[in-house]
């Protein structure tokens, strides 16, 4: 084995990239750039049923999205191609020969139904499950009466008997496995496509990965490789298994759970920055030194390490994931936050689909005033839903406050600069109230609370001078005149 870093991301196309599995690419992408090692994607597309349309493209897509490069696969080559697991099936063939060649793997007739029947003779003798080597040591003329049959054989490893393996797992530690009740595992099925157990192996070894860093859910299958590793002659890689990712009540991940959202593409499609998924992605399960969570991906490749992988399980934490895109919308430059609010609003009807050069503006400004608030652009819908309303809605307290003695007098000073001023801007929206101020006596609260209540309908909200120019003047002439007649 080469003492280069090598790793490798190794999706199926099954489905489109999951947050596990991004956490997946994202650690080894973190372990393979602080080494200044390689990153490879290979994708393992042999279980042909379950490939779904697209899913090799989204899991690409997405990982660059999210920020990741990497140095070989289906899209830039290299020299220990192919990286499709269904254009390697000659580099399978011939190992699985030469297994058979020497002993260490046969040749199995048996149906289905009967391992379902050996399965269900076991479970009720109170057994674990396992296949009882029946098919082990067919001779040549067994082996011809089953093909004459019509009998298809699928090629299972021979297991060593009463044999322990032992290795050290970079996040475990020491972890020990015996054969007592392994049985003789399917490395070929009857369709002559390899199984996953066999080809992670041959791939692996062939493109000289150093390190496998996968979810603990591959442990039991580390044993089983390590022992086709050793009929073959070869040396493994060293293996490092991440603990699962829970929700916050502690279960398993699971994709049924829809308090989470757990694919990559729906946070594009929210809004959410990939920085910042990026960034929270590897806190799921690692730590760095000291208090600070928030980190480009320069610096996490500069500090990640893989002796700080959690020993616990990683807790999904919605609120976290929350906090943090909003931090990083509100550094973002507002352009870019604009562009990813606005198709909300037109999505939602609020904006039409092609935009004047004044709309374009108009958004753009509304998105600034509340880019602060935002936890994904998605949200500038419901944050700005009191922009599009035909009426001002107001709830007991909000129509307390507009009952107040000299709430009119405010309201009637206020529509008065606007009547007798052409500029509408927030500069001057300031300046109008500061005069309604020292014309009326009013300031603070009673001041500038009505005012905000009769134009918005909400007590509370963003900077008061661009909520007066975004309404726009007719609009709040409107609001003004309207609650003035009510009053």
């Amino acid at each position: 084995m080469s003492n280069e870093v090598r790793v490798r991301y190794a999706p199926s196309p099954t489905g489109h990239l999951h947050i596990g599995n991004a956490r997946t690419a994202l650690f080894n992408y973190l372990f393979a750039r602080s080494q200044g090692g390689k990153f490879i994607i290979r994708i393992e597309d042999t279980d042909v049923k379950r490939n779904v349309a697209g899913g090799e493209e989204n899991q690409l897509s997405y990982l660059k999205w999210l920020g990741i490069d990497w140095d070989e696969s289906i899209d830039v080559g290299g020299e220990y191609g192919p990286y499709r697991q269904t254009e390697r099936l000659d580099i399978y063939r011939e190992h699985w020969q030469n297994l058979l060649d020497r002993g260490l793997a046969y040749k199995c007739y048996c149906t289905e139904e009967e391992l379902e029947q050996e399965r269900e003779e076991q479970m009720a003798k109170g057994e674990t499950p396992r296949y009882s080597g029946k098919h082990r040591d067919l001779t040549p003329e067994q082996c011809a009466a089953f093909e004459a049959e019509g009998r298809v054989p699928s090629i299972r490893f021979r297991v060593p008997e009463n044999k322990t393996y032992t290795f050290n797992d970079i996040v475990k530690g020491e972890i020990s496995f015996t054969t007592e009740d392994t049985g003789d595992f399917v490395i070929v099925k009857k369709d002559g496509i390899p199984t996953y157990n066999f080809a992670v192996v041959l791939d692996d070894y062939l493109m000289k990965i150093s390190h496998v860093l996968r979810g603990e859910d591959h442990v039991s299958n580390t044993p089983r490789q390590l022992m086709i590793y050793e009929a073959l002659g070869w040396e493994p890689p060293q293996f490092g298994h991440m603990t699962l990712i829970v929700n916050e009540n502690h279960k398993k991940l699971s994709k049924r759970d829809e308090s989470i959202i757990q694919f990559i593409e729906q946070y594009d499609q929210l809004g959410y920055l990939p920085e910042a998924l990026f960034n929270f992605i590897v806190l799921l399960g690692w730590s760095p030194e000291g208090e600070e969570e928030i980190f480009s991906r320069e610096e996490l490749i500069k500090i990640f390490d893989a002796k700080r992988l959690s020993k616990s399980p990683a807790v999904f934490d919605t609120h976290k994931l929350a906090h943090l895109n909003n931090m990083y919308i509100k550094k973002a430059d507002t352009d870019r936050i604009a562009a990813m609010a606005i198709p909300h609003l037109q999505k939602a009807g609020r904006l039409p689909a092609e935009l004047s050069e004044e709309q374009q503006q108009w958004a753009h400004d509304l998105v600034a005033l509340y880019q602060e608030q935002m936890v994904s652009a998605s949200d500038i819908v419901e944050l700005s839903e009191m922009f599009f309303r035909t009426h001002v809605e107001l709830g007991q307290e909000e129509q307390q406050i507009l009952g107040e003695e000299h709430v009119k007098t405010v309201l009637e000073a206020l529509l008065n600069k606007i009547h007798s001023s052409e500029e509408f801007s927030p500069a001057h929206a300031a300046a109008m109230i500061k005069e309604v101020q020292k014309e009326t006596g009013y300031k603070g609260k009673q001041l500038f609370m009505p005012i905000r209540v009769a134009l918005t309908g909400e007590m509370h909200g963003r900077d008061l001078n661009h909520t007066v120019y975004l309404l726009g003047r007719d609009r709040v002439i409107e609001r003004l005149a309207s609650q003035i007649k009510g009053s």
